[in-house]
């Protein structure tokens, strides 16, 4: 009577233990120590990481020693972080268990980000802790194909958070994006704790797209049109009129009027020409004949008088 349940409690176990394995094997990518957004290495290739788990590269750092997918901290490291962390060996901390995440790849998981721009990093977590996060950037040049080295990294953080708040699971740090970068660059993110000797290190991938050029800077400037005149300076300057006689009677040399243009966009209006100008000799000469014949007339009047 009593093997019975015993024999159905050891089948219970059998067929649960797959289960079983299968929430250990979930379960350090839901405790704290890693970026969520933009994705990290060690969350993307994560039983938990859904398609990205089954990327290349992940499938290449499971198959090259990945033990462990969370929790990628040292104790005792104090802020001595280039002088503990070997170069090549930075998205691993060091340590064997992770070392699949060192991989010098081009093909990680990544986050599209925007240079210049605000962005809010999501680092997980279901314990508190006190402590400050030091976000780093790679150089404008970093070469995914070859191994990280602390040299690829800017020599200073471009965004520090000092015991931010944990809401709901995740600390949420907000920070300005370098405006320099294009193309395949690695987040590299320091966790430093002050309520326990721990450091926290993760890797995330992310993209910058090349800016768009603007429709003008393909080639030189078009200089700007210039308005056309709405008259010219003979339209504008009045024409004097012409007497078709002088004082003695006698006709003085005609002048042609100038013609008065006005202009429609796109055109261009211009003076009369020299052969449409009259010559202004003859009618002075005309004048002054006249004006001698009228004065020996009245001379010769008032002597016969």
């Amino acid at each position: 009577m009593t093997t019975a349940p015993r024999t159905a409690a050891r089948l219970a176990l059998v067929g649960t233990a797959p289960l079983l394995l299968t929430v250990w094997a979930a379960g350090p990518a839901a405790a704290h120590g890693a970026p969520t957004d933009p994705v990290s290495r060690s969350v993307a290739c994560s039983p938990s990481g859904g398609q990205r788990a089954q990327s290349a590269a992940c499938r290449a750092a499971v198959a090259s020693g990945v033990a462990a997918f969370d929790n990628l901290r040292l104790a005792g490291v104090g802020g001595r972080d280039r002088q503990v962390v070997p170069d090549g060996e930075l998205c691993s901390g060091g340590l064997a268990a992770y070392r699949g995440l060192d991989l010098a790849r081009a093909d990680w998981p990544s986050t599209r980000l925007a240079a210049g721009a605000g962005m809010t990093l999501t680092y997980r977590s279901t314990i508190p802790h006190t402590g400050t996060f030091k976000l780093f950037l790679t150089k404008q040049g970093y070469d995914p194909a070859k191994p990280l080295k602390w040299s690829d990294l800017a020599s200073e953080p471009f965004a520090t958070a000092t015991d931010p708040a944990l809401v709901n699971g995740a600390y949420r740090i907000r920070a300005e994006l370098p405006s320099d970068r294009t193309g395949r660059h690695l987040l590299y993110t320091i966790w430093q704790n002050t309520s326990t000797p721990d450091t926290y290190y993760s890797c995330s991938d992310v993209v910058f797209p090349a800016a768009r050029k603007s429709a003008g800077a393909a080639g030189p400037a078009t200089p700007a049109p210039t308005a056309p005149p709405t008259k010219s300076a003979a339209a504008r300057t009045p024409t004097a009129p012409t007497p078709s006689k002088s004082a003695s009677g006698v006709a003085s040399t005609p002048v042609r009027p100038t013609q008065t243009l006005t202009s429609t966009p796109g055109e261009t209006v211009s003076s009369p020409t020299e052969g449409d100008r009259a010559p202004a000799l003859p009618l002075i000469a005309g004048g002054a004949a006249g004006l001698l014949i009228t004065a020996g007339a009245a001379f010769t009047l008032r002597r016969r008088r």
